[in-house]
């Protein structure tokens, strides 16, 4: 088996999202989760919110702003598009911009490992809040599987993974696979084909890594519900789409990913990566701007933005004492984007009806962006298992974040011209420390306690779809402390983790309307603190069980901001909007290898305000979701039902409009088949 990384055995869970080797999480000074193939199989997770909808402290809202193949995760009360970052296989899928949710497909996925909190060490001014790492599995232990399926709304989809012929020395698979999803919102849906070509090859003394990668998403969005007031508006039905007539969102993309590792001796590995990513995203969409039948009530966009994104990481990771382990490296993350588009305005029915095309819809202005994201950094981290049972660490970075960008509007009807160019550079030192402390130990079972601490910075985000001024923000920077639990009992099959965290936040980007215009501003201080609880019991060899609960507290602590009437209004001790104080899930799952199989899932969403001066509340929910299948001889069988209950609360507020919001989907039923071979 072809393996640069030191082995782990079979039943092992192990991290590298924190530390970049195989390290066990009870280790590690910082809440992470490693959810394996089994466990995601068990619950018939095939997308992110069906992954992670159970862990305590993150809640994944579908769709929004990125498209109905999006999502918009929250970690630590923080809902931001790009607040977290997403990772494939050890690459920030989406590079210096934002994550690619639109274009990642779990087909063929190992685990998925999800930290809480910053990671300022290894990824540097790309991490905040949290970190979503998607690790496939390698091609030496890929197995061959095909899958069907056929659900509610006209869905369908289909997977082929095959272990294709290779020499001695190679290893190559191959995964295709084809998703069409419906949805309850009139024109709205998804369709997306992924390809996935990985090989290792064992020369130089090493292994060579190379992965060719492509999607292509093409998506009918649904448009935002709007609120007048204090509630979303009664006078448009719950299903209405106000995009023009043809609105779609599409995404292409190809990765090319290659690497090296190499022992350079028994105690110290070399690991490189350059990874190159091009991407597209054809938009054409719009949104209600008045709720009232006054021509025009509607405002959108047409645009096409080209992405190139380049990463390149080589460290050193050095393990020549048993108590003892040090990375040291360097990386380079590169981003060039261009948008070309237009707006306009134009008239729609409240009930979604009587739609303009394309061609009835001229655009008003020509609006040109050009941003260059470059950020390098240096870093290393060290773990001392300083005592038997006290392991300490710690990590620091230097980076370099420089970004240029130009803009130009040109009124198509004056013939005004606006733009500029702005640019900005920063250099600045992050890290991070923790401790863990075994308190108690008897066999396998254990009880640590650890601590951490973390101080990074992000330049400001940028959405070429909604912001086309030049002035750059400023950079966000949080600075974050936790202090928590961790216990293995019961043979370590029952994992119980407390964890309490307080995470100052600074310069945070966020929505505002500009002469009825989006845009994106910086609002102030903010103060992120809570407490997450989580339990995963393994009763028996076949039935699984998850608790997870989690109370956050996001509030302002000094952010003056105009609402348009020309005075400032102060948000000192406001809470965030969209972000609740109660998450909460509850899981059971039946999965015996032959047989029966069932699942029963439930999420709670607690009350929130929809807008930031807390006028506008909204109340908590639960979701349901259940599976029920047959399981025989490489074959498996299984209904799977989401959003049972059909519930439709505002789930994340979009920055395309003012005052507009995201419905979950309804409810959902799919049929699929799975062998493996």
């Amino acid at each position: 088996m072809l393996q640069a990384l030191p082995p782990v055995p079979p039943a092992a869970v192990v991290e590298v999202t924190a530390t970049r080797f195989p390290e066990d999480p009870a280790k590690v000074p910082a809440s992470i989760t490693v959810l394996t193939a089994r466990e995601l199989a068990e619950r018939g997770a095939t997308d992110l919110g069906g992954a992670l909808g159970l862990l305590a402290g993150v809640a994944i809202a579908p769709g929004g702003d990125g498209g109905p193949a999006g999502s918009v995760p929250e970690f630590w009360g923080l809902k931001e598009f790009d607040a977290f970052l997403l990772v494939v296989d050890g690459v920030p899928w989406g590079g210096a911009f934002n994550p690619a949710l639109s274009t990642l497909s779990l087909e063929g996925v190992e685990r998925i490992e999800i930290q809480r909190g910053a990671a300022p060490v290894m990824y540097g001014a790309t991490s905040f809040v949290g970190v979503i790492h998607v690790i496939r599995g390698l091609p030496a232990d890929a197995k061959g599987s095909v899958r069907l399926s056929a659900g509610s709304h006209g869905s369908f989809g289909g997977a082929v993974s095959l272990r294709l012929p290779a020499g001695a020395n190679t290893d190559s698979t191959l995964t295709v696979d084809h998703d069409s999803q419906g949805f309850e919102d009139a024109r709205t849906g998804f369709q997306r084909t992924h390809l996935l070509w990985r090989n290792r090859l064992q020369a130089l003394d090493g292994v060579l890594r190379f992965d060719l990668e492509g999607t292509a998403t093409d998506q009918q969005p649904a448009s935002p519900f709007p609120r007048v007031g204090r509630a979303l508006t009664d006078q448009v039905p719950l299903d209405a789409n106000h995009n023009p007539a043809g609105a779609h969102l599409d995404d292409r993309r190809v990765t090319l990913t290659t690497g090296y590792d190499r022992a350079l001796d028994a105690a110290t590995l070399w690991s490189s990566t350059l990874s190159v990513s091009r991407a597209r995203q054809d938009a054409f969409r719009g949104f209600l701007t008045d709720v009232s039948a006054a021509a025009p009530n509607a405002h959108g966009f047409r645009e096409r933005i080209d992405l190139t994104d380049v990463y390149f990481d080589s460290h050193l990771t050095w393990t020549g004492r048993s108590n003892l382990k040090v990375v040291a490296g360097l990386d380079h993350l590169h981003g060039q984007g261009r948008g070309r588009g237009g707006d306009f305005d134009y008239f729609v029915n409240l009930d979604g009806s009587g739609a303009p095309g394309a061609a009835d819809l001229p655009s008003q202005a020509d609006i040109r962006i050009d941003d260059r994201r470059d950020f390098s950094g240096l870093y290393a981290f060290v773990q001392w298992q300083a005592a038997p049972r006290l392991t300490l660490e710690a990590g620091l970075r230097l980076t370099r974040a420089e970004e240029t960008r130009r803009t130009s509007t040109l009124d198509l009807t004056s013939g005004a011209v606006e733009g500029g160019s702005d640019a900005r550079a920063t250099t600045r030192l992050g890290g991070s420390a923790g401790a863990t402390w075994t308190a108690w130990q008897r066999g396998e079972d254990r009880v640590n306690l650890y601590t951490g601490f973390r101080s990074t910075f992000k330049p400001a985000a940028i959405d070429f779809g909604l912001d086309s001024g030049a002035r750059m923000l400023k950079p966000e920077t949080a600075t974050s402390y936790d202090l928590g639990l961790k216990a293995e009992l019961l043979g370590r099959r029952l994992a119980l983790e407390l964890g309490t965290f307080l995470m100052d936040f600074e310069n945070l980007v966020v929505p505002q309307s500009v002469a009825g215009s989006p845009g994106l501003a910086n609002a102030g201080t903010e103060r992120f603190q809570g407490v997450e609880a989580s339990a995963a019991w393994r009763l028996t060899h076949d039935l699984a069980a998850r608790l997870a609960y989690s109370y956050h507290d996001a509030r302002f602590r000094d952010y003056a901001k105009d609402f348009g009437d020309g005075t400032l209004t102060q948000l000192a001790g406001k809470r965030l909007e969209m972000s609740p104080y109660h998450l909460g899930g509850l899981g059971l799952a039946y999965a015996p290898a032959r047989g029966l199989t069932a699942s029963a899932e439930m999420s709670y969403v607690g009350a929130v305000f929809l807008n930031q001066r807390n006028t506008a509340p909204a109340g908590g929910y639960a979701t349901w979701a259940a599976s029920l299948g047959w399981r025989w001889e490489g074959w498996e069988v299984r209904l799977d039902g989401r959003n049972l209950t059909d519930r439709r609360k505002p789930v994340a507020e979009s920055e395309l409009g003012d005052a507009q919001y995201y419905l979950p989907p309804g409810r959902q039923v799919a049929l699929s088949a799975r062998y493996r071979f």
